[in-house]
């Protein structure tokens, strides 16, 4: 019998297409999703015999790893897996898979809507209605502006695309996606520097866990009345150095759905900083991205435990 323990309590939470697929491939689904995401001991306990788990930033170490030898598959309910060790999963015959571009449209979607909030300041002219005023909030306009685009994957070519109907200038940096990939996208590609100095809206889609992309320096070289969007990891920004940069009035907004800690202490400076939009981490949580996660990983995991190879696979680097 094929069987998956279900950590995140986000998979198939908006669909029931996930398990409907699961019933029909004979794949089992065990859900252990309470105290998500959980330690490694919890995940050793939760994961037992079992051959295969879906996780959610649950934590997939060498331990973990080590203390579940029936484990076949690591399936990641989503993109990013600097939550899994994937060298000690290579290194114990552990498949790693994940859901490559099924929450890229609902991810740009939100970059969109968290850039129009800012520019057009809507949050202000909905709390001044709602106080009992009725006040006239100037606004940008996003046409001839340029959008700065640090990490041109799925999710950055799909902002792109959006905010090319709004009329802004696309201007991308990504260290792994060569120049003429970017520029057949419509872009125009330039190294981090430029972008961060010429663009009057920086937002980015790049990878967490290699550090800070964003310290005091590079914030300080965005032009005056610049805006940043991250809708990817809160690691990859100095938070204390843009709360700064809001507070002095140099930035003329920050839109984040990520923070380096979730969720963000009570106390955190940028909380209480003017012109910070800020929603729960929710940039992949659409119907549809809910649903075609959901039934990617299955459909992964079952190829692993019938001996077939994933359609997603993720190996370490070399």
């Amino acid at each position: 019998m094929m069987r998956a323990v279900v950590l995140t309590p986000s998979f198939g939470r908006h669909s029931d297409a996930p398990d409907r697929l699961a019933e029909d491939l004979g794949l089992t689904l065990e859900r252990r999703t309470e105290g998500h995401p959980k330690s490694a001991a919890d995940v050793v306990a939760a994961i037992g015999d079992a051959p295969a788990v879906i996780v959610g930033l649950d934590e997939i170490s060498a331990d973990v790893l080590a203390a579940c030898p029936n484990l076949r598959v690591v399936a990641k309910h989503g993109v990013g897996v600097d939550n899994i060790d994937l060298g000690a999963a290579a290194a114990a015959g552990v498949s790693v898979v994940n859901t490559p571009g099924a929450n890229a449209g609902a991810v740009a979607d939100l970059t969109l809507g968290l850039i129009l909030m800012g520019a057009r300041r809507i949050r202000e002219a909905e709390d001044s209605l709602r106080a009992g005023r009725w006040e006239v909030f100037l606004g940008t306009e996003l046409s001839g502006k340029q959008l700065g685009i640090l990490g041109f994957g799925r999710i950055g070519r799909a902002v792109a695309d959006r905010a090319r109907a709004f009329g802004m200038r696309i201007c991308a940096y990504d260290p792994f996606v060569p120049a003429e990939v970017i520029e057949q996208a419509g872009a125009r590609p330039a190294d981090l520097d430029t972008v961060v100095a010429t663009s009057d809206v920086l937002s980015l889609h790049l990878p967490g866990g290699d550090g800070v992309l964003l310290g005091a320096a590079q914030i300080d070289a965005m032009p005056r009345g610049a805006a940043l969007v991250n809708a990817a990891r809160g690691g990859l920004v100095d938070e204390h150095a843009l709360a700064a940069a809001l507070t002095t009035g140099r930035l003329a907004f920050a839109a984040l759905d990520a923070f380096e800690v979730e969720p963000p202490p009570a106390d955190h400076p940028l909380l209480g900083a003017p012109n910070l939009i800020a929603t729960p981490h929710v940039g992949a949580f659409s119907d549809v991205a809910n649903a075609t996660m959901g039934t990617m990983v299955v459909e992964d995991v079952v190829r692993v435990l019938d001996g077939r190879e994933p359609a997603h696979p993720v190996r370490p680097a070399r």
